[in-house]
């Protein structure tokens, strides 16, 4: 598998750098609209899934600002594509683009792709990260790449070191990002260090249902949604959005420090 010398050095980025962005689009006057792409660890709470869109989206200035979860459940980077959804997505881009917003796509896959079922090998899980990004670009939107959201599945005998199952598709994100030159931010990396940190217990609080250690439950989407609106303030691009995202230092401190919130 080829990667370009600023794909590589990506690879090599440290756990530690939990948001990124290319410099910024010129801050713009126009409120912003987020359409967010991605699979059931980004969509709306239900039987099947369940993320941190709809808790992202909880925090914007609305209105003016304004924002959609277009998650599907069980999407991969593939299915996505062909099953119509992304079509939904570019419409969206232009028909908001025209009611006069500054569009945004968040988009978030990986823990389908991963799926041996699948057939997605990690080269093209890349490219097609790559390809989604240029095509927001094309339609005058702003991309933002997300590493996906940690499981919270740990070892019997290990409560504060949960299973790292996603750590390719996060390199991976990464790399399509450098290669794109596409913003991104690291969730992978700042919710497997939060969930570590409270223990397996206080993460479980936060399981859709017994048992499920991928999908979120309504106060878990508003928990991670939160994370997510801080990695976009503090990323560079944050600099232009800050106005439209409400603040929660309550909630921002409790992650930041790593205690149950």
């Amino acid at each position: 598998m080829y990667f370009n010398t600023a794909a590589l050095a990506a690879l090599l980025l440290p756990p530690a750098s939990l948001a990124n962005a290319k410099p910024c689009h010129p801050c713009s006057p126009k409120p912003p609209a987020f359409i967010l792409a991605g699979d059931s660890t980004t969509a709306v709470q239900a039987p099947g899934g369940g993320g941190w869109g709809n808790g992202f989206l909880s925090f914007l200035q609305s209105p003016p600002a304004w924002g959609v979860n277009k998650g599907h459940n069980g999407a991969t980077t593939v299915s996505f594509v062909k099953g119509g959804d992304w079509a939904t997505v570019t419409q969206l881009i232009d028909e908001k683009n025209a009611e006069g917003f500054q569009v945004w796509v968040t988009i978030q896959f990986g823990h389908n792709d991963q799926k041996p079922d699948k057939n997605i090998s990690l080269s093209q899980y890349t490219h097609n990260l790559v390809n989604l990004a240029r095509t927001v670009r094309k339609h005058d939107g702003h991309p933002i790449l997300l590493t996906p959201l940690t499981r919270r599945s740990f070892p019997a005998d290990s409560p504060h070191n949960a299973t790292d199952s996603l750590h390719n598709e996060r390199l991976h994100t990464i790399a399509a990002a450098e290669k794109s030159g596409t913003a991104y931010l690291d969730l992978n990396a700042a919710s497997l260090k939060y969930v570590d940190s409270i223990g397996r217990d206080a993460a479980h609080a936060y399981d859709l249902k017994e048992g499920d250690l991928t999908h979120l439950n309504d106060w878990g989407s508003v928990v991670f949604g939160r994370m997510v609106a801080d990695l976009l303030l503090e990323s560079e691009a944050g600099t232009c959005l800050g106005s439209w995202i409400r603040r929660n230092e309550t909630l921002s401190r409790a992650i930041r420090e790593g205690v149950p919130a």
